[in-house]
């Protein structure tokens, strides 16, 4: 090899199995080897790949950065370099190896450079124990995922500004939070142009994948939404569970409802969301349902999945429907009553459930969390002089809400239609205060709720003192949007603040007669 390598100038390399036949011979120019494809020898749930590489460096140079990062991606077991001195005939051997990951540093071991004549290795005992070892580090990282659930990259590939890119990373890390997945690490791409097979450029996407390898990452979840095509192709590359905003919301909800309204609504939509990705032989549906009815061909398979799905979906929005018409018909009872309604609207954790407690003295689930509530609650509220108004909770809002859900949840959201005001609550401690105001007032749009009477609430007044502290510029922008929108300011969770908001409450259904004891 290395006299061919200096005859031809060009480098060369071999792939050797573990019996020490040589499987392949690669020749590549002066500066890198391009490797095949490697069908013969998958990886499949090995953890190496079965073959040693070995090639040429001409100018005695050590390991590259792609040699290295094709160590990590291949899987070899050892990969070893024979570096050509240009100068004289000496050559030196310089080898590297795969070493289980602690998640402080890089996935491989690269020994120092010796003579080739001195070189000594047994290589059947070290790939023994370095396989060994190995499987020792993965057993220990699934006990811990088990015992810590899922642990993710959260990726964001975008041609928006790195703020607003980093702004939408920091709400996806609190879906990640809420679905209990552990952040690892964020990773943020601008491309020119985005690849259609990966969406990120594969020169990152090999970056990740290192990064996914030395942090024991379980899963990588995109900001933006995925074509099937695209994860299934990132997929195959990392050997990594795959997702995006939109399943993970999905994943969320459907943990989280508990009526049968909420239920029938997120079934509902993770089946549209699931119809147009089914493809190959249907194994996404094995979560779905069983072998009886599902043998056969691949696309009769595929054909079968889709049409059950088609009908669950006819089923469930037939139940969906009539879960509207009881709802109709209590909101007709409630009109009847003649009692003004209230929906508390807002972004998702910005306190609708806690301000609903607060109000009524009542115990709608709250927890710290994106869309802890995903059911309607309804309470009745007194105010002094024996009047009531019919006060709602509903799901929070948020950006980039899948489609699907906009669909299944606006039977949810039909409470609105009915109400009389909407009491718009503001998270006015968050960074992104502005922006979200908008959100809910583009979905609002959407609903045609856009011309409802509303009553802006800026909650978490609490926290306005450390914000003014630490960032003046932030609470200035907070005061001039509480007095643009002429907003009341609350704390949910202390109610002696409520009283300007139920003074203003009162005063929108009872114009001039909140002095009059009658």
């Amino acid at each position: 090899m290395v006299e061919l390598s200096r005859e031809i100038r060009r480098q060369i390399g071999v792939l050797i199995d573990r019996h020490g036949a040589v499987e392949y011979v690669i020749v590549g120019d002066e500066r890198g080897i391009f490797i095949p494809e490697l069908a013969e020898y998958p990886l499949g749930r090995r953890l190496l790949r079965g073959l040693r590489y070995i090639h040429t460096h001409l100018k005695g140079e050590s390991f590259s950065e792609d040699d290295l990062t094709d160590l990590a991606l291949l899987r070899f077991d050892v990969m070893a370099i024979l570096q050509l001195h240009p100068d004289d005939r000496r050559v030196a051997i310089q080898t590297a190896s795969l070493v289980p990951s602690d998640g402080s540093g890089h996935p491989y071991h690269v020994e120092p450079s010796v003579p080739l004549a001195s070189f000594r290795m047994d290589f059947g005992a070290a790939v023994s124990l370095l396989e060994r070892s190995l499987e020792k580090a993965v057993e220990t990282q699934a006990r811990e995922v088990a015992a810590a659930g899922e642990r993710a990259i959260l990726v964001s590939v975008t041609k928006q500004s790195r703020e607003e890119a980093e702004d939408s990373l920091e709400e996806l890390k609190e879906l990640a939070r809420t679905a209990g997945v552990a952040v690892l690490d964020t990773v943020v791409q601008r491309p020119r142009q985005f690849n259609p097979r990966t969406l990120m450029g594969e020169g990152k996407l090999r970056e990740v994948i290192i990064r996914a390898l030395q942090l024991g990452t379980t899963i990588l979840i995109f900001d933006q939404e995925l074509s099937p095509a695209q994860v299934r192709t990132i997929s195959e590359m990392t050997e990594l569970k795959v997702i995006d905003r939109s399943q993970l919301i999905l994943d969320i909800f459907a943990r989280r409802a508990t009526s049968l309204d909420g239920k029938v609504q997120v079934e509902l939509a993770q089946l549209k969301y699931i119809l147009p990705r089914l493809t190959g032989r249907g194994v996404q549906m094995s979560r779905l349902m069983g072998g009886i009815g599902g043998r056969g061909p691949g696309e009769t398979k595929l054909e079968t999945d889709r049409r059950r799905i088609r009908d669950r979906i006819a089923k469930l929005e037939r139940e969906l429907e009539e879960l509207s018409r009881g709802r109709q018909q209590r909101r007709q009872k409630r009109v009847r009553a003649g009692l003004p309604i209230v929906s508390i609207v807002g972004y998702t954790n910005a306190g609708k459930s806690t301000l609903l407690n607060a109000l009524t003295r009542s115990e709608v689930f709250t927890e710290n969390l994106l869309f802890a509530t995903l059911d309607t609650s309804t309470r009745r509220l007194r105010f002094p002089r024996e009047r009531e108004v019919i006060i709602t909770d509903t799901v929070g809002f948020i950006r980039s809400l899948p489609k699907s859900l906009m669909g299944a949840f606006k039977a949810t959201l039909e409470e609105l239609q009915d109400a009389d005001l909407l009491l718009h609550l503001v998270d006015c401690a968050n960074p992104r205060v502005e922006e979200q105001i908008g959100e809910v007032g583009a979905i609002l749009e959407e609903l045609h709720l856009a011309d409802k009477p509303r009553l802006m609430v800026f909650n978490k007044a609490d926290l306005l003192a450390e914000l003014k502290r630490k960032n003046p510029l932030a609470f200035m922008k907070v005061r001039q949007l509480a007095r643009r929108f002429n907003a009341v300011t609350v704390t949910a969770m202390e109610p002696v603040t409520l009283e300007p908001l139920l003074q203003e409450m009162e005063r929108r259904f009872w114009p001039g007669k909140t002095d009059d004891p009658s």
